[in-house]
């Protein structure tokens, strides 16, 4: 499907409902929004959000956009190519997504992942499963959002046999337009955990919030849902009553796709699944129990579109975690060896406990000593100090061995703490460094992690920095 034309001109034009202008009949062959990562033959989208994209029209047209879409009002510059003229780029974006989603054939299936955590993950392990049985499609990044979700659809090749999208919320209602434009025959709902508390009154609003991702089913489509979530009932009846068929997972006794066997290490998980009357054995090389549960989502979703599933899974025994999400690397240090994981690209109560219990699956005969490196996690309202606090468990049941913590309310975690496991607590990510990289030493596993209004991602990148020229 790479370096086909994604479109003609014509057919954009089309699509959009939009006045074409220079035309000369180049075909699209994929769209951008930033012409930092634009390719040639590209169609630049002039949105505005940020920052204004018309701003950059021409600056597209230079590194080879083939076409771009614009407003009514943009003045050409003397260097422009082809243009498509529009009353609302945004608008007509998504205009464009939902053409790309109904050229696809009627035996194309079309999942969608949403989730307090894990939706990147289990995308990705779609993604990765599936392109073992046919021509599959999904964003590469964590296009998830109001512009990110059209971006991904538009940029669907007819020919895709399978797509995938990662639908993401921070206020309630924002799933519903981007599902009923995604129009999925299968919905996973990874887990509801309280993350965006200070846009929601409860866990439960957060919940009735994810249930939206059930609104856009196509009729018939099946509703994946995690067996071992607090708020599973809730949304079940949800799915039921958009009439959906219910599939669920988890290691709950009662769910429909639950391993007989789980065998979990520092270096990944063996699984024995169920599924459809058949036992399949797959490996999932990313470790953590929340990684294998999100793997039984993608073994039931895999058998609801279809797919041959044990030959599908057998991509998640190589399919490394995406960047942040528990990267490791290990480098030589004074005669020994460190290993980072990277867990830095974002965090919530649930996503940092489980990080907690991989740290605390690192076999101390390879290394000795574990240490936490935790920045705050950000927009939980009221309840910031409790879910820090509450954070001590984990980090003792772990068997953590220092904990440094930078941020307000890693403060509240970092008092808590026996004076033993506490290594240095600073008001930022920045001036944590320091006393980090002072206290590191052969044989130590680190583990970093925080929500990215926390910096954790720049406080990993100076630590790789360290230990490589170390």
């Amino acid at each position: 499907m790479a370096n086909a034309p994604l479109w003609t001109f014509d057919g954009l034009v089309l699509a959009a409902a939009g006045r074409a202008e220079r035309a000369n009949g180049a075909p699209v062959t994929g769209l951008s929004i930033d012409t930092r990562t634009l390719v040639p033959g590209d169609l630049f989208v002039a949105l505005r959000d940020q920052r204004d994209g018309h701003a950059f029209v021409s600056q597209a047209f230079e590194a080879g956009a083939a076409a771009a879409l614009v407003s009514e009002g943009y003045e050409a510059g003397p260097k422009d190519g082809p243009l498509i003229r529009v009353a609302d780029t945004l608008h007509d974006l998504e205009a464009i997504g939902r053409a790309a989603r109904a050229r696809l054939s009627a035996d194309a299936r079309v999942i969608a992942v949403t989730g307090s955590a894990g939706k990147t993950g289990t995308k990705d392990m779609l993604r990765a499963a599936l392109s073992r049985i046919g021509p599959t499609h999904a964003a590469d990044k964590s296009f998830n959002n109001h512009w990110g979700v059209p971006l991904t659809l538009a940029r669907m090749p007819a020919a895709a046999r399978f797509g995938v999208f990662e639908i993401g919320m921070n206020h309630a209602g924002e799933i519903t337009p981007l599902v009923k434009m995604v129009r999925p025959h299968i919905a996973i709902v990874t887990t509801v955990e309280p993350v965006h508390l200070a846009q929601f009154p409860s866990v439960e609003a957060i919940a009735e919030a994810k249930a939206e991702i059930f609104s856009g089913l196509e009729p018939g489509g099946t509703a994946i849902i995690n067996r071992d979530n607090t708020h599973f009932e809730l949304l079940r009846s949800h799915a039921e009553a958009a009439g959906a068929r219910i599939v669920s997972f988890g290691q709950d006794a009662r769910a429909d796709v639950r391993p007989k066997v789980l065998e979990l290490s520092s270096e990944g998980t063996a699984i024995e699944v169920d599924i459809g009357g058949r036992e399949i054995h797959f490996r999932v090389a990313v470790p953590g129990i929340h990684i294998a549960r999100n793997a039984l989502a993608v073994a039931a979703a895999l058998e609801a579109a279809g797919a041959d599933v044990e030959e599908a899974l057998q991509a998640l025994a190589t399919l490394p975690p995406p960047p942040g999400r528990g990267s490791r690397m290990e480098f030589a240090f004074e005669g020994g060896r460190v290993l980072l994981i990277d867990e830095s690209y974002n965090a919530n109560p649930a996503s940092m406990r489980a990080a907690l219990a991989v740290l605390g699956t690192v076999p101390r005969d390879a290394f000795g000593r574990r240490i936490a490196v935790l920045g705050d996690m950000l927009e939980l309202g009221a309840q910031e100090k409790t879910h820090h606090v509450a954070l001590k468990e984990a980090v003792d049941g772990a068997g953590t061995d220092l904990v440094f913590a930078s941020g307000p309310n890693m403060a509240h975690l970092f008092a808590a703490l026996a004076p033993e496991r506490q290594g240095a607590w600073a008001p930022s990510s920045d001036a944590l460094a320091e006393p980090l990289f002072a206290a590191i030493r052969p044989g130590d596993a680190i583990m970093v992690k925080g929500s990215n209004g926390s910096r954790m991602g720049p406080l990993a990148d100076a630590l790789r920095r360290k230990l490589s020229n170390a």
